[in-house]
């Protein structure tokens, strides 16, 4: 009976000693918390995604096990012979209420590649001949990051003259259902097959659904045409010359060449506009990307082209990893080290834990006289007061 009564208060003297402590945990947890906040104006400070190693494959979107569950029902669905109905774009059909959005993404896209390279003459674009890091402005920043093979000993980059390309980076798609094509760019693709009607990429378009039976499609537009279909006046090839004749026909900004902050200011509105609208059709529009390399294929399924050369690619005999994408994958960003101080533009690596980091285009549009929005506040660090160069050695 001792014995029960002694273990008895033994269990609750640890029960007791384990609150104590999670209240302690929580209390310099709320300590921590009231610190971050009177130190910072408010935005907080954000880290930028991590750079993944050769080795490594991009997070996956969904769970892993969660595909796996689909997966599952999916095959156990396609034993029953039934009628399974699809929704568009499954069944082929445009989703009607994102036609607009789509020529919304494609006129943005146009207008921001024309502030860009507006805003790329006036201020330089710089890139390191070794390892590709990319500097807005000039002098370019002595900080010491380039750690690859053919870098100095010192790390320090090597730096020339860049173009539109290092801080808007166009992703490439081959056109949906056809391999022996030029290719496009990715967003391009994701707005033709939204509803966008361009005459240098010709797209079929389904007058009727496509059923879905035991998990075979079913197309009687194919088995039954209606109209003529063959395609004969359709060239597989050569749709960059046409895309070259076309350019001829888009209107100019309506803006006096001078106003380079009016540039800067359009370009980051068009910025938003086609990252968002391109959030938006992706939530309807399957897009593809391999989990190894920067391979995208928009479209529900991957294509079967064996040119992977990322990461153990004999494994799949040159196939690639195909997972979910994000709109990084379509508009992947380009980090750079932002300025704070016009005046003062000289960053350097000693004091590099003090800097933030911006979008190479909200960054190049910043420099330019572009607000730039409350989103990318977290990651510029202005609440971060940089020390001088005389307060380098008082820095702990």
């Amino acid at each position: 009976m001792f014995c029960r009564r002694s273990r008895t208060v033994l269990n609750l003297h640890q029960t007791f000693k384990r609150r104590i402590y999670e209240e302690n945990l929580a209390a310099a947890a709320e300590v921590k918390i009231c610190d971050c906040s009177s130190y910072s104006t408010g935005s907080g400070s954000r880290e930028l995604p991590r750079k993944l190693k050769r080795s490594e494959r991009k997070p996956w979107v969904t769970d892993i096990n969660e595909l796996k569950r689909k997966s599952r029902l999916e095959r156990q669905e396609r034993r029953v012979v039934r009628e399974a109905t699809l929704k568009p774009p499954e069944n082929g059909l445009l989703v009607k209420e994102l036609i607009p959005v789509a020529h919304e993404v494609l006129a943005a896209r146009t207008q921001l590649l024309t502030c860009v390279s507006r805003v790329a003459e006036s201020i330089a674009i710089l890139v390191c001949s070794v390892c590709g890091d990319v500097h807005v402005g000039d002098p370019p920043h002595k900080i010491r990051t380039c750690n690859v093979s053919g870098s100095r000993k010192n790390k320090e980059h090597t730096w020339e003259r860049g173009g539109v390309d290092h801080v808007f980076p166009v992703v490439e798609s081959n056109l949906f259902e056809r391999l022996q094509v030029d290719r496009i760019p990715a967003v391009v693709e994701l707005c033709i097959q939204a509803g966008v009607e361009i005459p240098e990429y010709p797209t079929r378009r389904f007058d009727f659904p496509v059923y879905c039976v035991a998990g075979r499609l079913i197309d009687f537009e194919k088995r039954f045409p209606k109209y003529d279909l063959s395609g004969r006046d359709i060239k597989p090839f050569g749709f960059w010359e046409m895309a070259k004749r076309s350019k001829g026909d888009k209107k100019p900004l309506i803006l006096p060449y001078n106003d380079l902050k009016g540039f800067a200011a359009q370009g980051m509105e068009a910025f938003e506009k086609m990252c968002s609208g391109v959030v938006r059709l992706m939530q309807k529009y399957a897009v593809q990307t391999c989990g190894y390399c920067p391979e995208v294929q928009v479209g529900p399924k991957g294509h079967r082209v064996r040119q992977c050369q990322a990461f153990k690619h004999q494994m799949r005999d040159g196939q690639h990893a195909w997972q979910e994408a994000t709109v990084d994958d379509l508009v992947p960003p380009v980090y750079v080290w932002h300025v704070q101080d016009p005046h003062n533009p000289l960053l350097i690596d000693a004091l590099k834990r003090y800097y933030g980091k911006l979008p190479a285009l909200v960054e190049l549009f910043g420099q330019a006289g572009a607000e730039v929005g409350e989103n990318y506040w977290a990651m510029m660090r202005e609440d971060v007061v940089v020390p001088g160069l005389d307060e380098e050695k008082l820095v702990v």
